[in-house]
């Protein structure tokens, strides 16, 4: 009965683990904490661990993207009227989401519409300071980890076994 107890031990921390590195993963990221609710895991714990996973990684996008502008920033001779390329429609619709919206709706809609870790990059490309991305995403982070932990736990709770 020991082993027992200690495989599904061992099952578990594996899965807070696996819930964790997976909570990183662009595009996965806050859509795991449902998943680890249904799983039966800890409601608290699920939403601790995917805001970490999602918000170390978020800055870690928002830290190297900084490091690099300051790299092309000394590297890159300044361009003043010099004729640049047209800019592709995907940088167009970026642009007029980021004219519409600003940083605080990118960073609240990012997870439904293009990930928390490409929206970092996106708002650091439009030049917007490190503090104010990183604010935003982390407020998005926890508004949308509070918000699926909630409806996970109590709008799933007839899918969860009940033991009797």
């Amino acid at each position: 009965m020991e082993e027992l107890r200690v495989l599904i031990e061992s099952f578990e921390a594996g899965a807070y683990i696996s819930l964790f590195l997976l909570a990183a993963v662009p595009w996965i990221e806050v859509g795991v904490i449902p998943i680890g609710i249904l799983m039966g895991l800890h409601p608290i714990s699920v939403a601790v661990l995917g805001f970490l996973g999602n918000w170390i990684t978020v800055f870690l996008v928002i830290l190297l993207f900084d490091r690099w502008n300051q790299w092309r920033k000394r590297r890159k001779p300044s361009r003043a009227g010099a004729s640049e390329e047209a800019p592709s429609k995907r940088k167009q619709r970026a642009r007029r989401l980021w004219e519409r919206f600003g940083l605080p709706g990118l960073a609240l809609l990012s997870p439904l519409a293009t990930g928390t870790h490409l929206a970092a990059a996106v708002a650091m490309a439009f030049r917007t300071s490190k503090g104010k991305v990183t604010l935003w995403m982390t407020v998005s982070i926890f508004l949308w980890t509070t918000l699926l932990a909630v409806g996970s736990h109590y709008g799933f709770e007839w899918a969860i076994p009940q033991g009797t």
